[in-house]
């Protein structure tokens, strides 16, 4: 779907973020990915799996950085052929590869692997979602693989949020406190070895600056201020974030294979 057919009304927020130029939409910023991927440790030669590969470009940014090989699946068909245009572009056909799927279906893959990426895809789901795609996860990995992952943290008032969640941003968003979501892991059989919280900053000035730049994020906010119908939303999204900034935010997790 192009910007120009976008229903911004009914839209999914992460894509009115992304028709107001907006391309890091992870709740903890470029930050705490950095600090995900220290956890990590990857070597060459080493493989990962990322859910959710989108356009590709987070896939050919860890294969460019660490010389790993990265399989992304992605469901959208439009979005595997324009990743795959990505990854040609690149010159990273040899490392990086598309495959459309759905993460719901992990059991289709054959491949083992030695990471499997997760970001700001979980929160998306129930809580049955969550513990279908984190058995899948547990599956695809290699004895010792490790399972990294960040997402939206709600401390306190779990349902509360998740409600006023779903209005404004028109996903069945299902942020977990941090002891929920490391017992989600546990549950899936993936032992919890490092963790981090922090505020989520989505659209606050300064996590902006840092994950966007500035010449993007001038560019995001004239979009936000001259399109009314950008505007509206994200002003909506914004002031729920604001409403519930004492407990909402971020978790970054790194856990292995059990």
């Amino acid at each position: 779907m192009t910007h120009a057919t976008l229903n911004y009304e009914t839209a999914p927020g992460h894509e009115v973020l992304a028709a107001a130029g907006k391309k890091y939409l992870r709740p903890g910023g470029r930050l705490a990915t950095k600090q995900l991927f220290q956890w990590a440790n990857f070597q060459p030669e080493e493989t990962v799996l990322e859910l959710a590969a989108s356009f590709g470009l987070s896939a050919i940014a860890i294969a460019q950085r660490y010389g790993v090989r990265v399989v992304g699946i992605e469901k959208n068909p439009d979005s595997v052929v324009r990743a795959r245009a990505n990854v040609a572009a690149s010159g990273l056909s040899d490392r990086v590869e598309i495959i459309e799927g759905d993460i719901f279906h992990l059991d289709r893959l054959t491949e083992k692997f030695d990471y499997v990426l997760a970001e700001a895809i979980l929160t998306m789901q129930s809580p049955p979602g969550k513990a279908k795609i984190l058995a899948g996860i547990r599956d695809r990995l290699k004895p010792g693989g490790k399972f990294l992952s960040h997402e939206l943290l709600a401390q306190n008032r779990e349902e509360e949020i998740h409600r006023a969640l779903a209005q404004a941003i028109r996903v069945n968003s299902t942020p977990l406190s941090e002891s929920n979501w490391i017992a989600a892991c546990e549950a899936a059989g993936l032992t919890v070895q490092q963790h981090q919280t922090g505020e989520m900053g989505l659209l606050k000035p300064q996590q902006m600056l840092a994950d966007e730049g500035i010449f993007n994020t001038i560019h995001i906010w004239w979009n936000v201020l001259t399109r009314s119908q950008i505007r509206q939303r994200v002003l909506t999204m914004r002031q729920v974030f604001q409403k519930y900034r004492q407990d909402l935010g971020y978790i970054i997790v790194s856990a292995v294979r059990s």
